[in-house]
């Protein structure tokens, strides 16, 4: 059985016992979070789709670690003017592990 969820305004497809690597949540580690914002749910081959959720389908998971994601570099420059701005930036991320998807 899997599902598509949306967390923090993006869907990630998700089954018991997955880890999704999802943008940082404000749970510490070990918490135990429920997400309602279940779009789609798929068990052998029955569909069910949402309108845009479905509504008494839940996805349970625990925040196991955050860690930070690759740095990137913003570079600026215009030619001539002595213009030259340089910035970094390191994406923060919770780390989720899918314990159930419960369908009510």
């Amino acid at each position: 059985m899997y599902a598509l969820v949306e967390i923090k305004g993006k869907q990630y497809k998700v089954e018991k016992g997955s880890v999704v690597t999802v943008d940082r949540l404000k749970n510490t580690v070990g918490d135990t979070v429920e997400f309602d914002s279940v779009l789609m749910t798929s068990e052998d081959g029955d569909v069910k789709v949402g309108q845009p959720y479905l509504k008494g389908v839940k996805v349970r998971a625990t925040v196991t670690e955050e860690k930070k994601g690759k740095k990137v570099i913003i570079f600026k420059f215009k030619r001539r003017k002595n213009y030259k701005k340089k910035q970094g930036h390191r994406q923060k991320y919770s780390v989720l592990k899918i314990e159930d998807i419960i369908e009510g």
